[in-house]
């Protein structure tokens, strides 16, 4: 076989040279990615026609389930609604359902009948006026007869009614849409979401527009028999999400105008079919801004469900990622194909961007902007296919804003001395963060001991913007203290200070670089400076995992750093560039033992760990067997 290479399906012998070679599914639904409980729950929503809500993190396909779910519900039971003028009561127009196409038709023919019947009438009033004419001009009374023809034109102007046919406007064309509607009402506005009555400026003298043709529909009477979407839900205003639970209860719903000094204010219709889907969706804290009737209408007759934003690394989740590479590529439509070395570049960054280890990232959003920076660059140099070497060169040009904070921090930190990256200092450490969800900075901290102020007890102080978990695991380090040391801190006031921590400091991964600067302080026992460190600390001394420790390495790498210690449970998720390797050691902790072992150097060390090992062994270690009350 010459010429060609013969495309292959998911489902097929997974066989491919380039992103080319892949079947992409047609149905959206097919095209979701690691998502198969969220995707088995659309579907029995989609049968069943219940509300969905979707919650999870950014770009992880929460808009792509809501557009699926709209391809799965049934087209034939598209409408078109027209509205009509009430000739009872004008400020309450009729409405209109017809099967879809059938809309168009209607409002053709009545166009029809109006402009005949239009036509008909200024007949009537041409061969009148020329009637007067030509006798003004048998006559010579020519003055005469055009003053005539000009009164007789006026007065039939005033008798005749404004429109003997008023034609109906067609307010909802579902005509040729080959699926249900989906619409995206993400931040819309009161009229936008529910329908408003435009303003008429001309109000008397006959010029006013008849108020069925100033009525427009709001999105949920376009999401009729489709689905109606709104991300960020819970930042909808209250009053605004009652309407909508409204609207989804009656599945209907009259259009008025939505400014009380607007003339539209007047006008109010019947009720307009609005028959939706709802698909909200948001991040865990958009739940606090929903109205809990709401939810509770989506809970009790729908289904909530939580995205996963990580999948096991498995080859068959692998040969997932290519598929989404082939959609990306298909989708965009600007952009070469991808060949093997850089697909499997994608998908090691896939590996690096889910944080933990043996999982694949299913922010699928962010991972495409990856695909179409290499893309481009591609593009850029007249290159047929992707390469490794152009994503390698797009993961620098495609930097989240907070990587190139990150960058910027590092340099301007390193060229003030805020933080030290040779030497040693007592009572200063090296910790790790992160900005954003995976951009490494360094984050130096200090501690001081001084005589405590008060006589019952000494006090920590920390400062540097801290939150609330943060302030938590600055205060269990005393514990900390008290057990490692033997050193009774009630006689000391602990200052601690993180250096410029402008951006504030959450979580408590800095635990363990404050309660080594913290001792440091106290016994004044210097810290290296080519260490920095990382890690979660307990009550009793272990070291816990924490997040994000591939870009903590990473910064710290950048910045000069020669050792980092991490905890000893996230080893496995270590996923650095290869341009780091070589340049610093990675030294796993699983105790805070461990920790000052690595981290303290010179006089005063060794004396220190003995202490704390006489006292470790004195604790007393696990719980008492079988205790009986007294």
């Amino acid at each position: 076989m010459t010429g060609q290479v013969k495309k292959t399906s998911m489902k097929e012998s997974f066989s491919y040279e380039t992103s080319k070679d892949i079947t992409v599914p047609k149905r959206l639904i097919d095209q979701i990615i690691g998502q198969e409980e969220a995707v088995e729950t659309i579907k029995k929503a989609a049968e069943q026609r219940r509300n969905v809500l979707l919650i999870g993190e950014p770009g992880v396909g929460k808009s792509m389930l809501a557009k699926a779910m709209a391809e799965l519900l049934p087209r034939e039971q598209l409408q078109d609604i027209l509205v009509y003028p009430n000739l009872d009561d004008p400020n309450n127009p009729v409405i209109s359902t017809v099967p879809a196409g059938e809309g168009k038709r209607i409002v053709m023919s009545h166009k029809t009948r109006a402009r005949a019947q239009e036509e008909k009438k200024n007949l009537f009033m041409i061969v009148i006026i020329s009637f007067i004419l030509f006798m003004g001009f048998m006559l010579k009374q020519f003055l005469a007869a055009i003053i005539a023809a000009g009164i007789i034109f006026l007065a039939l102007q005033q008798m005749r009614p404004q429109k003997t046919i008023m034609v109906p406007k067609l307010l909802i064309n579902n005509e040729g849409k080959k699926t249900a509607p989906f619409v995206d009402a993400t931040g819309a506005h009161a009229g936008a979401l529910l329908g408003d009555v435009r303003h008429d400026p001309y109000q008397s003298g006959g010029l006013g527009t008849p108020a069925h043709e100033r009525v427009e529909a709001g999105m949920i009477h376009k999401a009729h028999k489709g689905v109606l979407y709104i991300d960020e839900i819970g930042t909808m205003k209250m009053k605004t999400q009652q309407e909508l639970l409204t609207a989804m209860q009656d599945k209907k719903y009259s259009i008025t105008g939505q400014s009380e000094t607007s003339s539209g204010a007047m006008v109010r219709s019947q009720a307009v079919p609005c028959d939706f889907v709802l698909v909200a969706s948001g991040n865990l804290h958009v739940l606090e801004g929903m109205h809990p009737a709401l939810r509770s209408r989506i809970r009790g007759y729908g289904y909530e469900v939580y995205m996963k934003d990580t999948m096991p690394d498995t080859q068959e989740n692998r040969q997932k990622l290519v598929q989404f590479v082939a959609q990306e590529v298909e989708k965009d439509g600007r952009i070469p194909h991808f060949n093997k070395d850089a697909i499997k570049e994608i998908i090691r960054e896939a590996q690096r961007r889910a944080g933990k280890k043996d999982s694949l990232t299913l922010r699928l959003r962010d991972l495409g902007g990856l695909v179409r920076a290499a893309g481009d660059i591609a593009k850029s140099e007249g290159a047929e296919l992707v390469s490794k070497e152009h994503v390698l060169k797009a993961k620098k040009l495609a930097r989240t804003l907070e990587q190139q904070i990150a960058d910027r921090y590092i340099t301007q930190k390193k060229k003030y001395s805020v933080f030290k990256s040779h030497g040693s200092e007592i009572g200063r450490v090296n910790g790790l963060a992160i900005i954003g969800d995976r951009s490494g900075i360094i984050l130096p901290i200090a501690a001081e001991a001084a005589p405590a102020q008060s006589k019952e007890e000494g006090r920590i102080i920390a400062t540097g913007k801290l939150g609330e978990i943060a302030k938590e695991a600055v205060q269990n380090v005393s514990a900390l203290i008290k057990k490692y040391t033997g050193t009774d801190i009630s006689n000391y006031d602990i200052h601690i200070q993180f250096l410029q921590a402008y951006e504030g400091v959450e979580g408590d991964s800095a635990s363990v670089s404050v309660a080594t600067a913290v001792i440091s302080a106290l016994e004044e026992i210097p810290v290296d400076q080519s260490v920095a460190l990382t890690g979660s600390l307990s009550i009793r001394g272990d070291v816990l995992p924490v997040g994000g420790v591939t870009g903590k390495i990473e910064a710290a790498a950048e910045a000069g750093i020669k050792k980092v210690l991490i905890p000893e449970a996230n080893m496995d998720d270590v996923m650095i560039e290869k341009k780091y390797e070589g340049r610093i050691e990675i030294i796993p902790v699983k105790s805070l033992g461990d920790v000052l072992e690595h981290a303290l150097i010179g006089k005063g060390k060794e004396s220190l760990i003995e202490k704390m090992q006489r006292i470790s062994d004195i604790m007393p270690k696990g719980i008492i067997k079988n205790p009986t009350a007294h």
